[in-house]
């Protein structure tokens, strides 16, 4: 479904697909079968506007489009639409054909994302989305589609108290209940179904392996592939947050204490795993009893990580700082720059998000973003990673501007353990 886009198929304010490309995109995928999307309407912008100005306004769009992009990349990969149709409006349409329950547990997992703490203009608000969702008709035109999930959204604006409507009218269907798909978490962590995958990271100067970030997937039995955002959306329903991130962490560990010396390992953390307060100790008994040197580890924290508590991050973050980890900072430059965070915490590193990579070969502008990110890290005298290379061309900017290292599919794709372990015996 990728192609490339002219310049009214783009929304200004926040790059993301327009309503005329979305429009086309849908006509394309109906015709040729299968359609899924979702109407995520935010209720509350209008007050974020009168509260903080039309700029407080864009900057909450701004950070909502980054989390939807993020979100479909994680769990429907590159070829997903992720449209802006509205003032408020976005949509997130695939054609893969995925069963209804998971669909609508995508949604949840959505709005979870999305009603994260954002900062604008230093105050921490939340925007709770409103959700329709549908399976689109064999040969149903793009505009009808459009129009029977508006329908749909007006439905739930008069709801006080729901959140998600499929556009048929129907309430919640999800095929198991909440309570079953948590106990289906519960065994899956016992039957070895939560994988971790691992994103290569490659030398930008030498093209030479150099460490690999975990990924966590549910490879469920029925569904099929679970990415790590509807994964811990459903932990963190179940109040299973702490044996996820305990069993994520123990698989990527053991898997790395195999590679080479000079390979780092790279793991993501989430708002929750901050929320008990025993990050720190946690990471502490993990890394000795699976015996891997903190020093070849490094923690990617997100700016709306910091958001939900910034001073219980920095304190867990620098707590295991003095044991030799490293931290990442991800996404930044995406949404809400935190430069706080560059000056009160002890990062390494920063990690350039695939947003601004992938134009960096076309657009002077992206390049000259990417530039400045580089130039302020090297002058903190950090290190930067650069997320989602596709082409010789962005990886030749790369070298020339002086990034450390890279990730994405021009080397490789997220791999199992057994494959990285074959990648890291090369390395």
């Amino acid at each position: 479904m990728k192609r490339a886009l002219a310049e009214s198929e783009r929304d200004v304010l926040t790059g993301l697909v327009s309503t005329a490309g979305a429009r086309a995109w849908l006509d394309a995928a109906g015709r040729d079968g299968f359609v899924q999307a979702m109407l995520v309407s935010l209720q509350r912008l209008q007050t974020v506007n009168l509260a903080y100005g039309k700029t407080g306004g864009d900057l909450a769009l701004v950070e909502v489009a980054q989390r939807l992009s993020d979100f479909a990349w994680e769990e429907l990969g590159p070829d997903a639409l992720v449209a802006r149709t509205g003032g408020a409006d976005f949509i997130l349409a695939s054609a893969a054909p995925l069963p209804r329950a998971r669909w609508h547990w995508l949604a949840e997992a959505l709005g979870r994302a999305i009603s994260r703490p954002m900062l604008v203009e230093g105050e921490a608000i939340r925007l709770q989305p409103r959700t329709a969702l549908i399976r689109g008709l064999s040969g149903e035109p793009g505009a009808d589609l459009l129009d029977r999930l508006d329908q749909a959204s007006l439905e739930l604006q008069r709801s006080p108290v729901r959140r998600i409507l499929w556009a048929d009218g129907s309430h919640p269907a999800r095929g198991q209940s909440a309570a079953s798909l948590e106990a289906d978490l519960i065994g899956a962590l016992h039957r070895e179904e939560i994988a971790v995958l691992f994103q290569p990271q490659f030398d930008v100067a030498t093209g030479a392996l150099c460490g690999a970030e975990a990924l966590a997937r549910w490879e469920h039995p029925k569904f099929g592939r679970i990415g790590a955002e509807t994964l811990f959306a459903i932990a963190e329903r179940g109040d299973l947050v702490t044996q996820m991130t305990e069993h994520v962490a123990t698989l990527a560990l053991d898997a790395a204490c195999a590679w080479p010396d000079t390979m780092r390992l790279s793991l993501n953390v989430t708002p929750e795993d901050f929320a008990l307060g025993r990050f720190a100790e946690t990471m502490r008994r993990l890394i000795g009893e699976t015996r891997f040197s903190a020093r070849r580890l490094t923690l990617e924290i997100t700016e709306r990580t910091l958001i939900s508590d910034f001073d219980d991050c920095a304190a867990a973050i620098e707590d295991l700082a003095l044991d030799g980890v490293r931290v990442a900072l991800d996404d930044f430059g995406t949404g809400f720059s935190n430069f706080r965070a560059l000056k009160a915490l002890p990062l390494d590193a920063l990690k350039v998000d695939r947003s601004l990579v992938r134009d960096i070969a076309r657009d002077r502008r992206d390049r000259a973003i990417v530039t400045a990110m580089i130039a302020m890290a090297r002058a903190l005298g950090m290190s930067v990673v650069a997320e989602g290379v596709e082409t010789e061309a962005q990886l030749a900017i790369l070298q020339e501007e002086g990034c450390d290292t890279f990730q994405g599919f021009l080397r490789a794709g997220p791999v199992s353990a057994k494959d990285m372990a074959a990648l890291a015996e090369f390395a």
